[in-house]
């Protein structure tokens, strides 16, 4: 098979469900060495990054991903287990193929590839490594960037290899993400019997009227590049187990992926308003994971790879700004323009993950493109 296939196989091999690298940003940083690029290992917590860096000067490129991979679940579930990379009818199977170990191995297959011919390229060139991505994400991308900004590198443009494509390679391209706001919402009662409500205060009760209005809120319309913004209740728990005994506390986790026509100050300060207007003992613990981003049409990474979807895999992107939330979030702010390029996403996060051999062998020529177009 090709270098790219050997990469990506050999980086699923390596267990690194996160926080775990599990040796592959080593690897990574060995090959990158051998082709002048300069290597700052940055260790926070217990999370593994890598910063790769080629070029003199200039404005920089850089190739964003991670190593970090979730959990397999039952691996008896797989149809071939999920650290030995198996090829089934044109795809390979194993956790990380798509999400993204084979975006990772075609990024460094191109990185080598660009330098190697163009020596001399303008500019600069980075690549971008965190073993800290799928899980709490306190201490990967998040943590570089307050480096970054304390050490003045600065970046002009980042792609980003996440699955994106929906159906074939270069498909949809992600051009920004909307915000993520969580909050971990408690109302406390009185705890009772319930044979005798009287002298109890059930906070399921209280709670209820007040989660309703805030399901029923229409916090905004969106815009022309977002949807509205989307309010979601994942989880409720109050009891103590027995059914004859009105709970004290009630706890809600809620969360909302927000567009640019929200703010997330606003959005806590209507929640709040809401809870105090039901008279409710109650409090939040607010976790902002991320501002949403966009790079606006003109962009010049967008137009870029646009062009090189439409050049190379004969197709017109999409350019889309739905999905979850990556790593882009804590980019953006820099000032980077940021658009996501990657594999189809049907099977991430899934039993039997995969990659089409045949997209996974042609992506780094779509990196490989997007650096000569920027850069020479």
């Amino acid at each position: 098979m090709s270098d790219v296939f050997d990469l990506t196989c050999d980086l699923i091999r390596r267990r690194s469900v996160t926080p775990e690298d599990a040796g592959c940003l080593p690897l990574i940083a060995a090959r990158l060495e051998k082709q002048g690029f300069r290597i700052e290992d940055l260790r926070y917590g217990d999370v593994d990054n890598l910063w790769a860096v080629h070029g003199d000067g200039g404005p920089l490129l850089m190739f964003l991903g991670h190593t970090d991979v979730v959990p397999t679940g039952p691996e008896a579930d797989w149809q071939s287990p999920p650290f030995e990379p198996t090829v089934r009818d044109g795809y390979l199977y194993g956790r990380g193929a798509a999400d993204m170990k084979g975006s990772v191995a075609a990024m460094v297959v191109a990185l080598e590839a660009f330098v190697i011919a163009q020596p001399g390229h303008a500019g600069r060139v980075g690549l971008l490594l965190t073993s800290d991505e799928e899980g709490v994400a306190l201490h990967g991308v998040r943590e570089v960037v307050e480096h970054f900004r304390a050490t003045g590198e600065t970046i002009d443009w980042c792609v980003v290899g996440e699955p994106s494509a929906k159906a074939k390679l270069g498909d949809l391209i992600r051009v920004g993400r909307r915000g993520s706001l969580s909050g971990t919402l408690t109302v406390r009662g009185v705890q009772g019997h319930v044979a005798y409500p009287e002298k109890a205060l059930n906070p399921i009760h209280a709670a209820a009227p007040a989660l309703a209005e805030l399901t029923a809120q229409v916090w905004d319309q969106g815009n022309a590049d977002f949807p509205p913004t989307s309010f979601q209740i994942s989880n409720l728990n109050a009891g103590t187990g027995a059914n004859n005994v009105i709970p004290g506390t009630l706890t809600a986790l809620f969360n909302f992926r927000f567009s640019t026509a929200s703010r997330a100050e606003d959005l806590r300060e209507r929640v709040e308003t809401v809870l105090g207007k039901h008279g409710l003992d109650w409090h939040i613990d607010w976790h902002l994971s991320g501002e949403p981003f966009l790079t606006s049409p003109g962009g010049r990474v967008r137009d870029v790879v646009v062009s090189v979807c439409r050049d190379l895999c004969g197709i017109e992107p999409e350019q889309s700004t739905g999905g979850g939330t990556s790593d882009g979030r804590f980019i953006a702010p820099l000032g980077a323009e940021v658009v996501e390029l990657g594999p189809v996403n049907a099977t991430i996060h899934k039993v039997d993950e995969c990659v089409a051999v045949a997209d996974l062998e042609r992506l780094p020529g779509l990196y490989q493109a997007i650096c000569e177009r920027m850069l020479t």
